[in-house]
């Protein structure tokens, strides 16, 4: 599924729009990590143990996000962004979300073809 952050795909033609969709999570930090993500900030640096928690997170919700545009016919996500919320003193809300599409790449000669639509619409 192709998924951007624009408001339109280049070289595409929007066919129909089926609104909002969106994936989202809410996870507690892992206390050990905490611990050791505490000692490793009094040297600076990054903290491995809290990014891999938030890359897994922004893996989960992409796919829920794609699971509910999929269910509604779309083979495109325009818009899309990410939100996160901290709630309590430990849990976080990840979530991401955009418009669920139908978009047809433009054909050699069409207004607005790219080179990268045509590639998709020429013959193999």
């Amino acid at each position: 599924m192709l998924i951007v952050t624009t408001n339109d795909i280049p070289g595409h033609r929007i066919d129909a729009v089926f609104g909002e969709v969106m994936g989202l999570t809410v996870r507690s930090r892992d206390v050990g990590a905490q611990v050791v993500a505490g000692f490793r900030s009094l040297a600076g640096g990054e903290l491995r143990e809290l990014t891999d928690v938030l890359y897994e997170s922004r893996q989960e919700v992409m796919a829920r996000m794609v699971s509910e545009a999929a269910q509604r016919g779309a083979n495109a996500i325009v818009a899309m962004r990410f939100d996160t919320a901290h709630m309590a003193n430990n849990w976080s809300e990840i979530c991401a979300y955009g418009t669920a599409v139908y978009a047809i790449p433009l054909t050699s000669g069409e207004p607005g073809a790219t080179g990268q639509s045509i590639q998709l619409t020429s013959p193999s």
